[in-house]
């Protein structure tokens, strides 16, 4: 009996604990729903913060849950260290052709325009301010025919090349008409004479090389035809004319064709020009022309405008003798035989050459041929006075190095250097499969970023390019890719290049060669882990800080530990910046940081944080 009625109050108890559980389930439920309906104070401390938040940072950003926000786990440590701006004579800062220093060396082929880097005691640590009264540039394809002349305050330009239809200025603006000097009737009329000869139509030329560009009218031009322009030119007297170019929307670096290689790969350029660069072609026995020889594709083309070609109508203009100007060309076009080049077209102001398919068809004395077996090896290496040699060919038909399928077929086709094996460990296989992840990135980064693949993003540099896959996936006439190839990482740029894309060689301990705010979005992937035990991290994102536009993008991917190390550093910089999981998940320990960098102009100290 007493048993029983044990039980009885056991039951009871049981009955009554389940009831008191599923009251307070109830009451926490219908507190949890009364919160979230928007008269909770929680959401009103929510409301507030939405109305703290600055909009104008983090602009059509999407941080929802498919992409979570990971907390920076790390011992108690001293408050980042904060930047401070640069003086606004800085403004236009290139640290590695800097006048002050490019004087003291000398004037020799051109070797005080070349790269000069200051030395660790000299490197600035501080952020470039922008000019006041910056604005975003305009997009493309405007962006082509207009700059704001606050962003590029330069007007020399406009004088010197008043009559060859350079850029005029115009209130705020300057406008490019698309001349230059060998086509102040424009850009267009001058192409249309090229293709009349040069397969420009048919995406059998893609990528081009402008040497001693100006504005790069003929690069921005070329556009609208497929074909991708790399333009140079020395930081000189022109005054910000690679500055122009890149505002522009137009691929271009600071460079010259001195005593140092070109820092780009061999048989890398479809098609190159010289419009009166006033290059010395002869001199040196022909080294400038040998080097162009070497970045220039089996089968690619050479345009020559300018002197001396037509040196019957302009020897006076020029004013030099009509011996001396016959002696030069006719110098120039023995250079070129011995080249095993052909001279395709010669009419009024332009000639054209074009470079044999193999050393098989070329019967005429040709010059002596470089010793160096890695044509590629080309950082800080002396140009010589010698021909590089072409791979072997077995039959005459056949293009040294293998055919390039069509543009664009060509971008996503086995590059014949990796279906050829000449890229240690890349096959066929893995080439497909580096593509496939490169999508799923930029689909990732498209989630976390609708901007990304609009006219916002521009000028876009993916700072370790391996095989190009990123710019591939991205690749849109809105948009182009410089792709830089790390000096210290495999070398991959021939490769890029047979895809149809552009890039160049770099050391990131170093300044890059190019003008400050040049780049809307800078993709940096493992640049950190490839260059944590080489240089200063600090030194690397203060470079990139310099080369980004105000507002502009970063999107960083790498291991989790590097990255903290980033976002620390990033934190005394004016960006604003996110750490998110992989796209397979947060126990991918591959993590993604995003940053955009602040608007503020120098003098002012004014900001696109409310912190400032």
């Amino acid at each position: 009996m007493g048993t029983k009625h044990s039980s009885m109050g056991f039951k009871t108890r049981n009955s009554l604990s389940i009831f008191v559980v599923i009251c307070l389930c109830c009451l926490f439920y219908i507190l949890g729903a009364w919160q979230k309906s928007g008269f909770g104070k929680g959401d009103g401390i929510a409301v507030q913060m939405t109305k703290k938040t600055d909009c104008n940072i983090f602009t059509e950003l999407n941080f929802e849950t498919h992409h979570n926000y990971v907390e920076i786990i790390e011992p108690s440590q001293p408050k980042a260290k904060v930047f401070k701006p640069c003086h606004v004579k800085y403004t236009d800062y290139t640290p590695c052709q800097e006048q002050d220093r490019a004087m003291k060396f000398p004037r020799e082929n051109m070797i005080y325009r070349e790269r000069h880097c200051p030395p660790e005691e000299e490197k600035l640590h501080c952020l470039i301010p922008a000019p006041k009264g910056y604005k975003t540039p305009f997009p493309w394809p405007k962006g082509r025919d207009y700059v704001r002349y606050a962003n590029v305050p330069y007007k020399s330009l406009t004088v010197e090349k008043a009559v060859q239809n350079w850029v005029q200025f115009q209130g705020d603006v300057f406008k490019f008409p698309g001349g230059g000097t060998m086509f102040p009737q424009g850009a267009d009329a001058y192409i249309d004479e090229l293709a009349s000869v040069i397969p420009i139509a048919d995406g059998s030329v893609r990528t081009a090389l402008d040497t001693g560009c100006g504005v790069a009218s003929w690069g921005a031009y070329l556009m609208k035809r497929n074909v991708l322009a790399m333009s140079f030119a020395p930081r000189d007297n022109h005054e910000a004319q690679v500055q122009f170019a890149l505002e522009r929307g137009v691929p271009a670096v600071i460079g010259v064709l001195g005593s140092i290689r070109l820092p780009f790969p061999s048989r890398a350029f479809d098609m190159a020009q010289c419009s009166r660069c006033l290059i010395p072609w002869t001199a040196n026995d022909g080294m400038y022309l040998m080097e162009v020889d070497r970045v220039l594709r089996p089968g690619g083309y050479w345009i020559l405008s300018g002197p001396p070609i037509n040196w019957k109508t302009y020897y006076q203009t020029w004013k030099r003798s009509k011996a001396d100007l016959q002696a030069e060309q006719r110098k120039i076009e023995e250079l070129a035989e011995s080249l095993c080049w052909e001279k395709k077209y010669e009419k009024g102001d332009i000639a054209i050459f074009r470079k044999k398919v193999n050393d098989k068809t070329c019967h005429r004395k040709s010059a002596s041929v470089c010793e160096s077996k890695d044509a590629d090896d080309v950082w800080y290496k002396e140009m010589k006075t010698c021909k590089t040699p072409l791979p072997k060919v077995t039959s005459a038909n056949e293009v040294a190095g293998g055919r390039l399928k069509k543009f664009p077929e060509r971008l996503h086709a086995v590059p014949p250097q990796i279906a050829k094996g000449f890229v240690e460990g890349v096959t066929a296989e893995s080439f497909e499969e580096d593509n496939k992840l490169l999508r799923k990135h930029l689909h990732a980064y498209k989630r976390i970023n609708k901007l990304i693949g609009t006219t916002r993003y521009r000028n876009i540099m993916d700072m370790n390019a391996r095989l190009g896959g990123f710019a591939a996936a991205l690749e849109s006439p809105k948009s182009w890719v410089m792709n830089v190839v790390p000096t210290i990482a495999k070398n991959t740029l021939g490769v890029i290049y047979e895809r149809g894309l552009v890039g160049i060689y770099h050391d990131w301990c170093e300044g890059f060669s190019t003008y400050p705010r040049t780049y809307d979005f800078i993709h940096a992937n493992g640049v950190f882990s490839l260059y944590q035990n080489k240089c200063n991290l600090e030194d690397i994102l203060l470079e990139m800080d310099r080369i980004l536009r105000p507002e502009g993008t970063v999107i960083f991917r790498d291991e989790v530990d590097v990255l903290n190390k980033v976002k620390k550093i990033t934190e005394g910089m004016r960006w604003d910046t996110k750490m998110m999981d992989h796209e397979d998940g947060p126990l991918v320990p591959e993590k993604i940081l995003v940053a955009v960098k602040q608007y503020w102009v120098g003098g002012t100290g004014n900001s696109t944080s409310s912190d400032q």
